[in-house]
């Protein structure tokens, strides 16, 4: 076990992502965010997949019009702690906010703030600081509270009578799948590195079978559930197949999964708003969450070998007999 490790690793090997430290929730009761036209903007980066799911209920929801979006580069910053930076804009800082740094607004909102600065975050511009940062939530609170700034016509992504159901759904694809990449990519432990991956695709074995029946995850409409497994299986095969060592099965190898998130990904929102250029780069080039890794080797379980064995019926294209496949 490496002495020099980041603090979301527990002493067992296993990650344990760090809690969101601004969870103010957006509404109009005393003490909740006041949700207001052109006050906030949303951080994030293509990269990040917590990030690209509220940028993609923001675009459905026609709220891009009321929220504005600074984006960030998915390579990560050469500092000495997990940042992220505006280098892809003019001068290299946001040109609302005026920061280089992601942390830059963590700090300016609690200068006591320790742990990793994180997208999505919603800045609210009369303050120049974090409103929230609660990533598991935020999509939910565009859906509900931000509702007097839906275009005409905007989707229903959390419909009331599905609410309990989409809420226990989003928690077993958050626990298993969503952050069960990254227990499997982040593990410092063999044995916690094979439970995360047995769970991942148990859980992804267990929604091929669901989508063997309908077209969405509850039906004939796509949904925040939707939106939350679409962040994470369109980064699977181009960064957390290798990435991440999660390599039983590439999505395109399951069927049903396959056609959904290319479904998905043909939808507006979902493929204008998917870079894959910056996922490859962030997940390949630059992802940092360990001061040091060096003396922990992860064998990767997969991929599955039993089909090597399956019957391949290519002798129907020869004439000889499998005893003469070679020229001698």
């Amino acid at each position: 076990m490496v002495q020099n490790k980041a603090q979301e690793i527990s002493t067992d090997g296993s990650f344990k992502r760090q809690t969101n430290r601004f969870t103010t929730p957006f509404g109009s009761k005393p003490g909740e965010l006041p949700v207001e036209a052109k006050r906030y903007r949303l951080l994030w980066t293509p990269a990040c997949p917590w990030a690209h799911r509220t940028v993609i209920v923001r675009n459905l929801l026609g709220l891009d019009k009321v929220i504005s979006l600074g984006t960030a580069s998915p390579l990560r910053p050469k500092t000495a702690q997990v940042d992220w930076e505006f280098s892809l804009d003019e001068a290299g800082v946001d040109p609302v906010l005026g920061i280089r740094y992601m942390s830059e607004i963590y700090k300016a909102t609690d200068p006591e703030y320790s742990g990793r600065p994180t997208v999505p975050v919603m800045v609210d511009l009369m303050s120049k600081q974090v409103a929230n940062n609660d990533y598991f939530k935020l999509t939910n609170y565009l859906e509900t509270a931000w509702r007097p700034f839906h275009q005409e016509h905007a989707p229903n992504l959390y419909p009331d009578h599905l609410q309990a159901d989409i809420d226990a759904l989003n928690d077993v694809i958050f626990n298993d799948i969503n952050n069960g990449v990254y227990k499997c990519g982040f593990a410092l432990s063999q044995e916690v590195y094979e439970e995360a991956y047995d769970r991942l695709f148990a859980r992804l074995d267990e929604l091929e079978e669901r989508l063997s029946t309908q077209r969405f995850l509850f039906g004939e409409f796509i949904t925040d559930s939707d939106v939350r497994l679409y962040s994470t299986l369109v980064r699977f095969d181009v960064a957390y197949y290798s990435a991440f060592n999660t390599n039983r099965n590439l999505i395109k190898e399951f069927p049903n999964l396959w056609g959904y998130v290319r479904d998905l990904y043909q939808t507006a929102c979902f493929g204008d708003t998917t870079d894959f250029d910056a996922i490859k780069k962030h997940y390949h080039v630059s992802i940092t969450i360990f001061v040091d890794k060096e003396d922990v080797k992860i064998l990767p379980k997969g991929p599955d070998l039993t089909g090597w064995n399956v019957p391949h019926h290519r002798e129907r294209l020869s004439k000889k007999s499998d005893k003469f496949l070679y020229d001698f």
